[in-house]
C-alpha cells in the first residue's frame, strides 16, 4: 500500500532593494520585535499566556506576536537559555506567508509584508535561489500539497534575507530500497560532519570531517570585519573582505557535502538520515558568544549541498526530530550523559557501551531513529541534553581514555586531528 511522507525545508529568498521608507518600516518591525523578545524573556515567561500579557503592548504585527508567544516559552522550558543573543530574527507565523506571482515583473514573487494595524502591508520583491525555485513553485502552486511554516527575516548589514520553512511531499516509501542501509549525519561546529552507517543495527565505519578550518575562517572573517567597520573603511573593501570569507566557506561545503556523499555511497542501498533543520536552528540560543558561533554556520546551506547532491546520486534523504540524539544510547535506547562534551556515557549497567564518542552516537541514533518503510520513530522526551562539564558548543572531540570494553568505538580512536576514521 502506497503512503505519504512528508520532509521540511528552508527557502531562502533575499528582498530586493527597499525604498528608504520601507527600508525605515522592515528596521522599526525588527527593532520592536527584539524589545518585546527580550521583555518577554527577562520577565521569564514561560507559558504562552503569561507571553502575551508581556508583548501585546508591542507594536507588532500579529503574526509576529503569535510567533513570540510560541517561541519564548520554549527559550526558558526547552532550551534553557541563559541570555539572549542580540541578533535574533524577526519571526513570523505561517500566516504571513502570503505572496503574489507575476511573470511580467523583474522578480516575479513579491512578500506582503505584515505590518500592525490594519491597512499598512506593503509588498516587496524577492530574489530566489536558484536552486530552490522548484520548490517555490510548489508552494505558489493552489492544488499543491506544500506548506508554509514558520518565517525568519534577518538583516545582515543592508542585505534582508527571508528564510521560508516548508513542508512537502517526497518521493513515495514504497519506492525506497529494500534492505537499507541507514546512514546519519550529524552536522556541527567542531565536526563539521559526522557520519555513521548502521549495519545489523551497528555503528560501521564512521566518517569525521573535521570543522577547524571553518571555525577559524569565521573567527577570522569576525575579527577583520569588526577592525575595518571600526576604522570606517569603504564600503567596498568591507564587501570584498565579506565576498572572500563566504566563497572560502562555500568551498568547505561543497567539499564536505561530496565527500558525505560518497561516503554513503560506499554502502549497499544507504538512505541518507539528517536532523530536521527547523528543530536545529531552535536549538542554538546558548548565548551572545555561542549564538554568534553557531549562527554564523550555515547549518542550512551544509544540509541543502548534501540533499542536493545525494539527490543526483539517486540517494533517498530524509529527516528527523533531533532532540537527545546526543544523549540517548544507540545501543540501549537508555538515556545516559555526557560528562563532556566529546564523551557519551550510558546509565544501564546491562550495555555494553560504558564511554562513546558523542558526535557518533548522536550520528547513529539520527539513522536509527528514521524508518525506512514508514514513519520516523518516536523520540523520547529526557533531561538537558547539554554537557555535563558545563559547555554548549554543539559538537566536540577530545583525547580520552580508552575504554576498557574492546567491542565498542572508543573516544582514542577519533581524536580531533584527525579528518576521518577508519574501520571499527
Amino acid at each position: 500500500m502506497s503512503t505519504t511522507q512528508t520532509a521540511n525545508k528552508t527557502l531562502e529568498a533575499t528582498l530586493a532593494p527597499p525604498t528608504r521608507c520601507k527600508e525605515q518600516r522592515l528596521q522599526q518591525t525588527l527593532s520592536e520585535y527584539r524589545d518585546a523578545l527580550h521583555d518577554a524573556f527577562e520577565q521569564d515567561c514561560t507559558t504562552m499566556s503569561a507571553t502575551n500579557d508581556v508583548v501585546t503592548p508591542y507594536n507588532l504585527p500579529y503574526q509576529a506576536k503569535d510567533a513570540l508567544k510560541s517561541y519564548v516559552p520554549k527559550l526558558h522550558n526547552t532550551y534553557n537559555a541563559n541570555e539572549l543573543d542580540d541578533e535574533h530574527p524577526l519571526r513570523f507565523v505561517n500566516r504571513a506567508g502570503k505572496f503574489d506571482r507575476d511573470s511580467s515583473r523583474e522578480y516575479e514573487i513579491c512578500w506582503n509584508v505584515p505590518q500592525p494595524g490594519r491597512g499598512t502591508n506593503f509588498w516587496i520583491p524577492l530574489r530566489l535561489n536558484p536552486e530552490q525555485e522548484g520548490l517555490w513553485d510548489d508552494l505558489l502552486d493552489e492544488e499543491s500539497s506544500t506548506k508554509v511554516g514558520e518565517l525568519r527575516l534577518q538583516k545582515h548589514r543592508k542585505t534582508w534575507t527571508l528564510h521560508v520553512t516548508v513542508e512537502y511531499e517526497v518521493e513515495d516509501t514504497t519506492n525506497m530500497p529494500e534492505n537499507p542501509t541507514r546512514v546519519g549525519f550529524d552536522i556541527g561546529e567542531s565536526m563539521l560532519v559526522t557520519g555513521c552507517a548502521l549495519q545489523h543495527g551497528t555503528p560501521t565505519k564512521p566518517l569525521l570531517i573535521n570543522g577547524n578550518e571553518a571555525k577559524r575562517l569565521r573567527k577570522e572573517m569576525h575579527t577583520t570585519l569588526t577592525r575595518l567597520q571600526e576604522r570606517d573603511a569603504s564600503e567596498w573593501r568591507v564587501e570584498e573582505r565579506f565576498s572572500y570569507y563566504q566563497n572560502r566557506l562555500t568551498d568547505i561545503i561543497e567539499k564536505a557535502s561530496r565527500e558525505s556523499v560518497e561516503y554513503a555511497q560506499q554502502f549497499e542501498n544507504p538512505v541518507i538520515v539528517m536532523e530536521d533543520l527547523a528543530y536545529i536552528r531552535e536549538s542554538l540560543d546558548y548565548g551572545k558568544y555561542m549564538n554568534r558561533r553557531l549562527h554564523s554556520w550555515a547549518f542550512a546551506r551544509l544540509q541543502g549541498r548534501i540533499e542536493d547532491k545525494a539527490r543526483d546520486a539517486g540517494i533517498p534523504v530524509q529527516y528527523v526530530h533531533p532532540q537527545y540524539t546526543s544523549k540517548t544510547c544507540h545501543s540501549c535506547k537508555h538515556i545516559g550523559y555526557r560528562p563532556r562534551q566529546a564523551e557519551f556515557t550510558c546509565k544501564n549497567p546491562d550495555c555494553h557501551v560504558s564511554m562513546f564518542q558523542a558526535d557518533i552516537n548522536a550520528s547513529a541514533n539520527i539513522a536509527r531513529r528514521v524508518n525506512p518503510w514508514g514513519e520516523s520513530l518516536p523520540w523520547k522526551q529526557a533531561d538537558d541534553d547539554s554537557p555535563q562539564d558545563g559547555s554548549r558548543c554543539d559538537t566536540a572531540t577530545a583525547h580520552r581514555e580508552t575504554s576498557e570494553t574492546p567491542s565498542q568505538m572508543t573516544l582514542t580512536a577519533y581524536e580531533e586531528s584527525e579528518p576521518t576514521a577508519s574501520d571499527d
